[in-house]
């Protein structure tokens, strides 16, 4: 079956209406994410929204079933642009050791921005439900954690379940590391503090793996 050249223009090229709509929506996500850093969920109201956004209710009801739906959508845009920004950082580090210190850089200096404190770690999990806000969490910064542990892995003899399991307990650590410095009273501190701890441990795996030791086990601390 071929596709029409009419179809395929309307598919390269939006109309006015699918352009202002586009431009709807973006102006709507953008005053609500404003408004969500500065005030919260609860202090935030559809009313300043729209009027934010120079629309009526009826054009944000057209692309957001409410304020919850609104928010999920702020949510999830703050998620990946946060994923993005550690990727980003991610880019042209060969050194397993450097790469992962660099992720650990650039995770820190997200968790402090406003918009991700209050939107993602601070409201997310009460206005969305913590099944929801760990579905995010993990579609969007699980993975980059993954990569990261296989690449400082990659000098041991180790099973695919062993890696799976590093990365949890580095993704949940993580993941505890960020609620407590987003929620601190001097973020910087606390970042430079998480940033100490986790650069000790990985220093203690870089030691065992440049000594051509292997993976220590319980057994061995014994």
């Amino acid at each position: 079956m071929t596709v029409s050249k009419k179809v395929l223009d309307q598919v390269s090229h939006p109309t006015r209406r699918q352009e202002y709509s586009a431009s709807t929506k973006r102006a709507l996500e953008e005053v609500a994410t404003t408004l969500f850093t500065e005030r919260g969920y609860a202090g935030t109201s559809l009313d300043e929204i729209v009027a934010g956004a120079r629309v009526t209710k009826g054009a944000l009801y057209h692309h957001f079933s409410g304020k919850k739906a609104l928010f999920e959508a702020v949510f999830d845009h703050v998620a990946d642009e946060a994923a993005a920004t550690i990727k980003q950082a991610l880019h042209g580090h060969r050194d397993p050791w450097e790469k992962a210190a660099a992720g650990l850089r650039a995770f820190l200096e997200v968790v402090q921005q406003p918009a991700y404190r209050r939107i993602t770690i601070q409201e997310g999990p009460a206005v969305l439900g913590y099944e929801r806000y760990r579905e995010q969490e993990e579609r969007s910064t699980f993975g980059i954690v993954q990569d990261i542990v296989s690449s400082v892995l990659a000098t041991y003899d180790v099973e695919p379940s062993m890696i799976e399991t590093f990365s949890r307990v580095f993704f949940g650590a993580m993941s505890a590391a960020g609620s407590a410095v987003s929620s601190a009273e001097d973020t910087a501190r606390a970042s430079a503090e998480v940033e100490a701890a986790i650069t000790f441990i990985l220093a203690g795996l870089r030691q065992q793996a440049e000594s051509g030791g292997p993976l220590p086990f319980p057994a061995d601390l014994r």
